[in-house]
C-alpha cells in the first residue's frame, strides 16, 4: 500500500508543471498582498473598490462613468451602487454632460485621494520590497506579459 501511494504522490506532484507552481504561488501571494491592502483601507472607511474608483478618477477626473465602468471591470449596475455610495460619501460628484454622467472628485474626496494613494503605495513598495528594483521590473514585465496573452 504504501509502494502505490508513494507512487500516487509522485505522480501527482509530477504533474504540477512549472505553470501551475506559478499561478498557485501568485494566487498566494496575491491573497497576502489583498489581505494588507483591505485592512490598510479599513483605516480610511474605503473598501478596496472605492479605492480603485477613487485612485482612478484622481488620476483622470472628467472620465465618463461608463469610462470608468470599463477601466474597473466591473458591470453598469454595480458601478453605478458603487458611486451612489461614494456619492452619500461626499468623496465624487457625478455631472451630467448630454447624456452621460462625468465624474470628479470632491474637496474631501481629493483629501482623502492625495492621502490614500501614496499611502498604499508605500505599502505595495514596503510589500515590494524583498526583490530588487530590478527584479520588480522583469516580475512587471512578465505579468504585462502574461496578461496580454490572456486577452
Amino acid at each position: 500500500m504504501s509502494v502505490s501511494s508513494n507512487a500516487f504522490k509522485r505522480d501527482v506532484r509530477g504533474l504540477r508543471t512549472p505553470a501551475v507552481l506559478a499561478w498557485m504561488r501568485l494566487v498566494r501571494v496575491f491573497q497576502k498582498v489583498d489581505r494588507a491592502s483591505t485592512e490598510h483601507f479599513r483605516c480610511r472607511n474605503l473598501s478596496m473598490a472605492q479605492f480603485d474608483v477613487l485612485a482612478r478618477v484622481g488620476a483622470a477626473e472628467g472620465q465618463t462613468q461608463q469610462e470608468l465602468a470599463d477601466s474597473l471591470l466591473v458591470t453598469k449596475g454595480n458601478i453605478c451602487q458603487l458611486l451612489d455610495r461614494m456619492e452619500q460619501a461626499g468623496l465624487i460628484e457625478r455631472r451630467q454632460e448630454g447624456r452621460a454622467n462625468r465624474i470628479f472628485l470632491t474637496t474631501s474626496g481629493r483629501e482623502l485621494y492625495l492621502q490614500a494613494v501614496p499611502a498604499q503605495e508605500r505599502l505595495i513598495d514596503e510589500l515590494f520590497c524583498p526583490l530588487s528594483v530590478g527584479e520588480q521590473a522583469q516580475l512587471l514585465d512578465l505579468l504585462r506579459k502574461l496578461d496580454r496573452s490572456l486577452r
